[in-house]
């Protein structure tokens, strides 16, 4: 597969994604901004359908509160003789409000008086939520109470029939086993009767039975959706429920008949009935989904008992959606062939260079770094063909560059290796004098004419000599080549060997060297010689960062897995901006000639093959801090922090 297929590909499957990306986004963007719109003006419309609900709330009660302050009413409402008289008056009251029934009751809230035939005169209302609220206050009430069936039939044999509804079956909602719905919903207000001293004399209690009220929902409807008379009328829908139950609505069934009995899907039932909250989704109306706000009705004591809705058929606002999203699937179809020939005529035009470009690439590949591009085309290529060639200038320049570091690096690793047997031969060639030393200076001081000061003397030079061979000996165990040998063994021992090889050297006549080291620390697995070599390295950068002096501290404490050796110093510290690169090979602040930049590189390899962990930290004036921590004997390798972890080197590959 060439370069420019691959290309080829790699930009049409970009172009594909971004474009789907994009319709995604256009589409979600339509779906959202859509709902969003249709909704939010739902929520209007309910909230435009409640205050014409409540406006009819406030009708029943401005004309019973007109009506209480007729004088002769209340007259004859406290003398109680004249019932026909009431009967009129409560007649001519009900005909100027509009409303489907009217009672006069007297202060214990029991009917005198009714404006339309029935058998309520003497029934105790004062239970009724409205009635004692105003019997309480003496002041109006008005809300939506349910009406039982049987207080329905005293009032009026119509309106009791008018109430009765037979439930349908309905999709989506919550089955039930009743087959009627016999309570009213009864839009009501009662208004005190008062004596000129203020006194209670009786009330009026009237209101509108909403059960079959198509009226009141085609004018709620007509005047919230501004709809004319002749529009489709399941387009915009009102409608009143009790409990879950249409009890008056303009919502149509698939007959044409309004949806009267159907009842409210489940969904909504139990987030406004159940709840008592708004409802502001679409949802599955009767045979159909709508876009549709929902919110209860309460009663005076804030009981749910019912639900005033409006809705938008969902489907003609669907098809505007999808018309949309289809307009802008053809723009965006349009524009990915556009941009496919697009392509074809760059590829045709603009790659023909990559021949050239590949060709160098493959002859850098087989170790040719003079192959180089040599062309310069108009334009980006021009520019990516130079860039080209300046790489493989700047590998060439660099491969010459790591091959003279090589060569030093090759070099200095030799001059220290024989530096070490030179070393190791030079403590050998000392240490067979010093062996005689201390052999004739114990031999001596067995003789018997030997005085006190004499006795002084040698055990002087004994206690000397053997401090000088300590250190050679301890010279020639590190210098020896051996393999790694890893065994248990103690950390403090290895400190105290360390210790006593540099205590006494010239370079550490001026640091103070402390040493608190904790006596229950466990064993760890490690080679003695690499260990010594990680504390000697450590101790030697920190004697040098004291050129006037100062303290060495060196502690061991046992953690709970493992043994912790903390290394600090009182120098100079290091600068932040060397603290990230200190394990990095051959990286050194030292004048040339005075480090290699080999030593923490190393020491950190030989930690890591020790399952154990090395952290610095150091601050500018303060000192340094290092922190080597490692697994005790049988324990796993110790994990480090992200903050402890140096960047990968040579080293960790060789040790580990």
């Amino acid at each position: 597969m060439t370069i420019r297929l691959k290309l080829t590909i790699l930009s049409i499957a970009g172009i594909l994604v971004a474009n789907a990306l994009v319709s995604l986004a256009v589409f979600s963007y339509i779906q959202s901004a859509w709902l969003r719109e249709v909704q939010n003006r739902v929520q209007l419309d309910l909230r435009s359908a409640r205050a014409l609900y409540e406006a009819r709330v406030q009708h029943v009660e401005g004309c019973l509160q007109a009506a209480a302050l007729n004088p002769d009413l209340i007259t004859a409402t406290s003398a109680a003789s004249d019932p026909g008289s009431l009967v009129q008056q409560l007649i001519q009251v009900r005909r100027v409000g509009a409303m489907d029934f009217l009672l006069l009751l007297d202060a214990e809230g029991h009917v005198l008086a009714q404006a339309e035939p029935g058998t309520a005169i003497g029934n105790d209302l004062s239970r009724n939520a409205l009635i004692a609220a105003a019997v309480s206050t003496h002041q109006p009430a008005t809300g939506t109470v349910r009406v039982p069936a049987v207080t329905l039939r005293t009032i009026s044999n119509s309106l009791a029939a008018r109430a009765r509804i037979d439930l349908m079956p309905t999709r989506e909602a919550e089955p039930t086993l009743e087959t009627t719905s016999s309570d009213g919903l009864v839009l009501a207000a009662a208004v005190p009767l008062l004596g000129e001293d203020g006194a209670l004399q009786g009330l009026l209690y009237g209101g509108d039975l909403l059960n079959r009220r198509d009226d009141l929902v085609d004018s709620i409807r007509d005047a919230v959706f501004c709809s004319p008379v002749d529009s489709t009328p399941s387009l915009d829908t009102v409608t009143i429920f009790l409990e879950d139950v249409r009890i008056a609505t303009n919502v149509r069934q698939a007959d044409g008949q309004r949806a009267i009995g159907t009842r409210m899907s489940r969904k909504v039932a139990e987030e406004v009935l159940d709840r008592g909250e708004v409802w502001t989704r679409p949802a599955f109306v009767v045979n159909d989904w709508y876009v549709t706000a929902y919110e209860p009705i309460r009663d005076p004591q804030h009981q749910v008992v019912g639900s005033l809705y409006v809705g938008l058929l969902q489907a003609p606002f669907l098809q505007q959606r999808n018309t949309l999203a289809g307009v802008v699937s053809i723009m965006v179809l349009s524009g990915t062939m556009a941009c496919f020939l697009l392509i074809y005529f760059m590829n045709f035009l603009v790659l023909r260079p990559a021949s050239k470009v590949i060709d160098m690439a493959r002859r850098v590949i087989q170790g040719d770094l003079t192959a180089r591009v040599g062309i310069r085309p108009p334009g980006e290529i021009g520019v990516l063909c130079q860039a080209v060639d300046q790489m493989a200038d700047a590998l060439a320049e660099r491969e010459e560059q790591l091959k003279t570091a090589t060569g030093k690096q090759l070099h200095r690793s030799e001059k220290l290796a024989s530096l070490g047997r030179l070393a190791a031969g030079v403590a050998h060639e000392i240490n067979n004098p010093l062996t005689g030393v201390l052999t004739f200076a114990h031999l001596m001081k067995e003789k018997s004419n030997m005085d006190d000061q004499d006795l002084q003397d040698l055990d002087l030079i004994i206690h000397e000599t053997t401090r000088a061979a300590e250190i050679v000996s301890g010279l020639l165990d590190f210098a020896r080549e051996r393999a790694v040998i890893k065994e248990p063994l103690n950390l403090n021992e290895v400190i105290v060997r360390t210790i006593r090889l540099i205590r006494n050297q010239k370079m550490f006549e001026r640091i103070a060297i402390d040493e608190d080291l904790a006596n229950d620390l466990p064993d760890i697995e490690g080679d003695m010689n690499q260990l010594q070599q990680v504390l000697l390295n450590l101790s030697l950068n920190a004697c040098e960062a004291m050129p006037q002096g100062g303290t060495l501290t060196v502690r061991t404490r046992s953690q709970q897995r493992g043994v912790m050796v903390i290394l600090e110093d009182t120098g100079g510290g290091i600068a932040p901006e060397h603290l990230e690169r200190v394990f990095d090979p051959f990286f050194t602040t030292k004048p040339v000639g005075k480090g290699t930049g080999l030593g923490l590189s190393v020491s950190y390899g030989i930690v890591r093959q020790h399952g154990g962990m090395i952290e610095f930290d150091s601050q500018p004036r303060r000192g340094t801090t290092v922190i080597l921590i490692f697994p005790a004997l049988g324990q796993e390798p110790v994990v480090a922090t992200a903050e402890s972890v140096p960047r990968e080197h040579p080293f960790l590959a060789t040790a580990e």
